[in-house]
């Protein structure tokens, strides 16, 4: 993976630490003198996506140290093992949340003030705006942890757009809707809670070594096939590795060819595939005789 791509992603994790800083200290500021548990809530999200920025920026810097004796592949898994502890982390704190939420239920409160409301419409926007940002860079460098921030930036949008209602519900209903602000936070907790199993589960997904998006694993097959003297490609495999990939193929040669030679076609399949994609990291290729590649088991 390019310098360039680790560069984009880390600017992009950088820019969602500060900006989640500034409204979780708002929405915390918010709802502690504005009486709004909603907020609180939020603001609880907002500080738990500091964290993930954080864990994401160290698990960067830490995927682009060299291999080494105790990691010969390199340590470009950093990535995914954060996103899943920090997932974990996201749950256990929305939970915590709701259960307050649920023991507030009954117990009456001052109605927030109108610029409470402000808070939470600002943060709709800025959520969004964010999840489309950060989409846009995941896609461009193959980061899942920057993916999966993205959409906890739309959930957190839809989270904003709940407290907004709930507030709004409040501002017109009187104190017999206080109810409103509890349910809105619990809304919240939902949506803080599907968010982290599904960047639990994409994260773990890496970490199991599923074979890569598709599309991509063609790409490479049909790259790899243009390569002079290769016949067929009998096995490929391509894992993702946080920003990169490693990929396994077994390539199919004429029987008749010295040992010399195909060494020569497997290291120009190497050097092409490097070249083309730029996000593989290193590529392993094992050579087949054409001729017995009915009986071979790969």
């Amino acid at each position: 993976m390019s310098d360039r791509s680790y560069r984009e992603a880390t600017s992009a994790a950088l820019l969602g630490l500060t900006v989640n800083g500034l409204l979780g200290t708002a929405k915390l500021v918010g709802g502690i003198f504005g009486n709004s548990f909603a907020l609180l809530a939020d603001a609880v999200n907002s500080l738990g996506d500091v964290v993930t920025s954080l864990a994401i920026l160290v698990a960067l810097r830490v995927a682009q140290r060299p291999p080494d004796t105790n990691h010969p592949y390199g340590h470009m898994r950093a990535e995914s093992i954060a996103a899943c502890n920090v997932s974990l982390l996201v749950v256990l704190s929305a939970l915590l949340v709701g259960w307050e939420a649920i023991v507030r239920l009954p117990v009456q409160h001052p109605i927030p003030p109108r610029w409470t409301l402000w808070i939470a419409a600002i943060n709709v926007v800025v959520k969004e705006s964010l999840y489309h940002y950060k989409m846009r860079v995941g896609r461009r460098t193959g980061s899942t942890a920057l993916r999966a921030a993205a959409w906890d930036h739309r959930s957190d949008a839809l989270s904003a757009f709940a407290v907004l209602v709930g507030l709004m519900t409040i501002r017109f209903g009187g104190e017999r809707l206080l109810w409103a602000d509890e349910i809105g936070s619990l809304v919240v907790v939902g949506i803080i809670v599907v968010s982290g199993f599904r960047l639990f589960r994409e994260s773990a997904s890496e970490l199991m070594d599923v074979q890569a998006d598709g599309s991509l694993v063609e790409s490479i097959r049909s790259c790899a096939e243009q390569v002079d003297n290769v016949m067929q490609i009998e096995t490929l495999r391509v894992r993702k590795a946080g920003l990169e990939y490693l990929v396994d193929i077994h390539v199919q040669v004429l029987p008749t060819m010295s040992v010399a030679e195909g060494h020569a076609v497997g290291h120009s399949v190497k050097d092409r595939l490097l070249h083309a994609f730029p996000a593989i990291r290193d590529v392993l290729v094992h050579l087949e005789p054409a001729a017995s590649a009915g009986s071979s088991t790969g």
